[in-house]
């Protein structure tokens, strides 16, 4: 112990005399250790404690106060209540003392062996003995974080100081400009409101010593290594001034002060912070200023020239007359709500009786956020609106105007429409109202006017939302209106509008749209016009019909009537009756597809899909396929590829989303007729049997049907089993190895592919693939080989489906692509491939397929293959090296920004050679990449500026439009580099811009414009 006791005089002795501050850290071991006790270093701290000299004191406390900040956890509380009163009482002693003093206070605030009042006393001596505001910033901070410990632990005690603990914060936080102790003090105020310290006679003080800081006027340094955001200081002292309705009578003046501001930001702080402070007020809090608030609400949006601040006054004004809103009304009180909306309706009411002036919006506008408030409100404003509304309307002649005071209906039925959801039973406010505003608007889709017949469609939606407001005669009317429309509107977006509210309108009444709209429209579209004036009317007609059609399809009955209507279009272009064209084929496909993504997912959808959609869908198309081949004559659009790649969509989506019995139902069907000509399934059964359609290789229009093959099973879910799965890869493999057709090679190519990446990881799967892969690079190899294209198109997708799920065997592939950039014949082809290995994929192979796709599989791609990239590139002889920069170009492209931006300077160089490709694709993707690196550019990039501008420039002239607007803007950014470096290239540049001025196309004078605007500025006065 004797040892013990000399070594804690010696780390004493060195701490204090010394001056090394490292013996802290060995005194705060000891304590740890057990050698000694904190009360023992006191002790040994005696000379130094009583020592004449104020700076010996001032250290031997430190010493003390910083093993208390690694040692308080272990203090025992008769420790802690004789280190509490000797740091009081040097809280009396000299100045110098007070920064360790109060760094020991607030370790033992932090005890949990903290003795009863204690809390208390070192409160009262923090609050007599120190002030606050004369100490420096981190003494400061740990008076604040006293007392959030002392808040979080003894709370109870500190209640029992009442309003004196108030006026002690108030005392040390009056006067604090440091962002750091801003955020501590606003913490500490916000607690003393929201846990209920009693205010007293103080409530203004704390109000002014907080609100002083209002509305927050703070820009953090550059590289600010506190990250303090002037976002978090409002956000903290909002919370504060919002708290307690103690603070109305001093808050609302102060914000209708500064609401006259012309600083936008304070503006916009103010009326966010009125936002959320009423929403703890009652309306007796706000009596006393409604009208000054409402002067300034209406101000603000009145003469607005932010719509930052226009929304924030309009959601003030909301949540404003919300809060009068709850207030309860009493026989000798007065009605809060009233009084105020009086004020809103005295001031907007008459301004909509003028509808061709500005201020109607405005007015309409903080109307409708009254409105929207409360049901109390929206009744109040609606029976003092609408009926002046609806008498303009009728009154007015001009379609502009009624067009406005019909936006106007609309944006009171929205704002009704937020404060009573569509769930709620009660009468609609607009019930009093029903047959003007059915009048209204069905008088409105009579017009002729586009913009009138929009507006009213929207306002239809909103009515047939709304409960009651439309009855089953009104609903019928609707639909006549609407089918008019379809049939004779040739105005693009009046198409656009319908098709929507039709859309609405049958989810909400189904029945009535299977019994008028969809017997009609199909009446129209089978309708034979021959004339020739009239087939490109025709072919809108038919259009704008099957988009309906599958806008109205939602709901499951709908679905059942349409699709039958639909499928008949694909029956009747078959049979070559009703002279559908290609697009309109194609059309309908889509409108299946879309009903497919839109429909509820529901068994009875499902089971339609599975048992009428795609069996119909595989008829037609085999149909077609055999009548491809028979001597008839007449040639089918179904075998069209462009029909086909429609079909395929339609199959995928609605087999992604069948339930797991159905699917795999339809996975055996897919199955059984493709490998053993299964025609069981399918309607109109009129095929021979035994039909092997992958081994229909002479046959295009029947060997190019295993795209709908591939749509089927390749976007079943993971879970389903796929029947004869080896079979169907082997002769998937043959297929796309063996056949001459493209569409079909590639088709089976996709599908083996989309089949390969779910299968379970394992023997089986390697042994497919190295089996696949020997016979793909035999053929590959052979440079005299007739398939060499199908091999590779297999190669590829292949590869894609391994590159998404992270195989290990990827990499063989990989290597295999990267020897074929040599390659005479496949090398550029081989270079574009990578754009397909980077990119999403449309119909297998992506997530909506329930492919297995990883995460980040585009970065790790690049990091393991940029290197072989680039020594590929060094090695390969001058007239390879193009195929290389493509590839590069083509990997690079697909990246993330961030990830551009970080790796692209390691490969300034190549990319530097790409700009020189004559390949149109490979500069314009290059210049892409190039862009964002340019914003910040990096060390290796300036020192490389001269060969960058010199290839930019020459780009300037390229006869691709695009070319010349991506390195016009490259040019552009680089203006903005430091002035020193490029100001040399100054002239050069500006002579090549000239030109471009005068391009024939104007983007590519608008970006020559503010290109050289840039550069001529630079190193000018006035410029940079």
């Amino acid at each position: 112990m004797a040892a013990d006791g000399t070594l804690l005089l010696a780390l004493v002795e060195e701490f204090v005399s010394g001056l090394q501050d490292s013996k802290a850290k060995d005194a705060a071991k000891g304590v740890k250790d057990g050698h000694f006790t904190v009360l023992q270093l006191v002790e040994a701290l005696g000379l130094s404690l009583t020592s004449s000299q104020p700076h010996t004191r001032a250290r031997g406390v430190q010493l003390l106060s910083e093993v208390l900040q690694e040692r308080y956890g272990e203090l025992t509380e008769r420790e802690v209540e004789v280190l509490i009163a000797f740091y009081e009482n040097r809280l009396k002693d000299h100045y110098v003392i007070t920064p360790p003093v109060l760094r020991g206070l607030q370790a033992l605030s932090k005890c949990k062996m903290l003795p009863r009042g204690s809390a208390v006393s070192m409160l009262r001596s923090l609050f007599q003995d120190v002030h606050v505001q004369s100490l420096m910033l981190a003494e400061r901070a740990c008076a604040y974080n006293i007392l959030i410990n002392l808040m979080e632990t003894r709370e109870a005690e500190l209640k029992g100081l009442g309003a004196d603990f108030v006026f002690g914060f108030v005392q040390s936080m009056d006067g604090e400009r440091d962002p750091r102790n801003l955020l501590l003090a606003f913490q500490i105020a916000k607690n003393i409101i929201l846990r209920g310290y009693d205010l007293g006679k103080f409530t203004e003080e704390l109000f002014e010593v907080t609100s002083c800081y209002f509305p927050i006027d703070f820009t953090p340094p550059p590289n600010d290594p506190h990250g303090i955001t002037k976002e978090e200081l409002i956000q903290e002292l909002r919370a504060v001034l919002t708290g307690t309705p103690k603070f109305a009578e001093f808050l609302l003046p102060l914000i209708i002060e500064k609401l006259d501001s012309d600083v936008q930001s304070a503006k916009l702080d103010s009326l966010q912070t009125l936002a959320a402070c009423v929403t703890q007020y009652e309306h007796k809090d706000l009596a006393e200023f409604l009208e000054g608030l409402w002067v300034s609400l209406r101000r603000e949006v009145f003469q607005t020239t932010s719509e930052k601040i226009e929304c924030a006054a309009l959601a003030a004004l909301t949540a404003l007359t919300s809060c009068l809103s709850r207030s309860v009304l009493n026989s000798d009180s007065e009605d809060s709500l009233s009084t105020f909306l009086g004020l809103v309706l005295k001031d907007c009411k008459h301004h909509l009786c003028e509808p061709d002036l500005k201020l109607v919006w405005p007015s309409a506008k903080l109307l409708q956020a009254s409105c929207s408030a409360s049901n109390r409100a929206n009744h109040i404003i609606t029976a003092a609106v609408m009926p002046s509304v609806i008498e303009q309307y009728n009154n007015r002649t001009q379609c502009s105007h009624r067009r406005t005071l019909l936006e106007v209906v609309q944006r009171f039925i929205q704002s009704v429409k937020t404060c009573q959801p569509l769930d709620n039973v009660d009468e609609s406010v607009f019930s009093a109202y029903r047959a003007a505003l059915c009048s209204m608007v069905f008088s409105a889709l009579s017009e002729s006017n586009s913009g009138l017949q929009i507006t009213a469609t929207s306002v239809l939606t909103l009515l047939a939302q709304q409960a009651g407001l439309l009855l089953d005669s009104d609903i019928e009317l609707a639909i006549d209106h609407l089918i008019r429309l379809l049939l004779t509107d040739e105005d693009e977006r009046v198409s656009v509008a319908v098709v929507e509210c039709a859309g609405a309108l049958a989810q909400l009444h189904p029945a009535a749209f299977i019994a008028k709209l969809i017997p009609r429209l199909k009446q129209e579209m089978f309708s034979d016009h021959r004339e020739a004036p009239k087939l490109n009317s025709q072919h809108a007609v038919r259009q704008r019909c099957l988009s309906a059609l599958a806008a109205v399809s939602t709901q499951p009955s709908v679905v059942q009537e349409c699709t039958p209507v639909i499928l008949e279009v694909l029956s009747s272009a078959h049979a070559g009756s009703g002279s559908f064209s290609v697009d309109e084929v194609v059309l309908a496909c889509r409108s299946l597809q879309r009903i497919a993504e839109r429909v509820e997912d529901t068994e009875e959808t499902g089971r339609c899909f599975h048992e009428v959609i795609i069996p119909r869908l595989l008829s037609l198309a085999l149909q077609a396929a055999l009548q491809e081949d028979s001597p008839s004559g007449h040639r089918s659009p179904l075998t069209e590829e462009l029909v086909l790649s429609a079909m395929v969509p339609v199959i995928s989506t609605s087999c992604s989303r069948l339930q797991p019995t159905l699917a795999g139902q339809t996975a055996s069907r897919a199955v059984s007729l493709f490998l053993d000509g299964d025609v069981s399934f399918l309607p109109d059964n009129s095929f021979p049997s035994h039909m092997q359609l992958l081994k229909q290789r002479d046959s295009w229009s029947r060997s190019q049907l295993v795209c709908l093959l591939a749509g089927c099973v390749c976007s079943l879910p993971r879970g389903v089993e796929v029947p004869q799965v080896d079979q169907l890869l082997s002769q998937l493999e043959e297929m796309s190895c063996t056949c001459s057709h493209p569409l079909s090679y590639t088709s089976a190519a996709k599908c083996f592919a989309g089949l390969v990446n779910k299968r379970p990881q394992g023997e089986a799967l390697d042994s497919l693939i190295q089996r696949t892969m020997k016979r793909v690079c035999g053929e590959l190899d052979c440079t005299a080989s007739a398939v060499r294209t199908q091999a590779f198109t297999l190669l590829i997708w292949v590869a894609k489906a391994l590159l998404l799920r992270y195989h290990p065997l990827f990499t063989a592939l990989t290597d295999k692509l990267f020897s074929l950039l040599d390659d005479v014949h496949l090398g550029p082809v081989a270079a574009d491939s990578f754009l397909l290995l980077m990119s999403d994929s449309a119909d297998v192979l992506n997530r909506s397929c329930h492919a297995d796709v990883r995460i980040m599989y585009r970065q790790r791609f690049f990091s393991e293959n940029s290197a072989k990239l680039v020594q590929g590139f060094n090695a390969a002889p001058q007239e390879k090296k193009p195929n290389y920069l493509k590839a590069l170009s083509n990997i690079v492209n697909k990246l993330p920004k961030q990830v551009q931006v970080t790796e692209l300077p390691a490969l300034l160089s190549l990319l530097l050679e790409a700009l020189t490709c004559p390949d149109q694709a490979v500069q314009l993707s290059t210049l892409c990449c190039l862009e964002p690196v340019l914003v910040s550019p990096p060390q290796v990039l300036i020192q490389q500026l001269e060969a960058l501008v010199n290839r930019l420039l020459a780009l300037i002239c390229s006869p691709a439009m695009n070319v010349r607007i991506a390195s016009i803007r490259c040019v552009h950014t680089i203006s903005r580099f430091p002035a020193h470096e490029v100001l040399p290239f100054r002239a050069r540049v500006l002579r090549a811009l000239a030109p471009p001025l005068d391009d024939k196309k104007r983007l590519v004078r608008t970006e020559a414009v503010q290109a050289r605007g840039e550069w001529f500025l630079l190193g000018s006065p006035g410029g940079r």
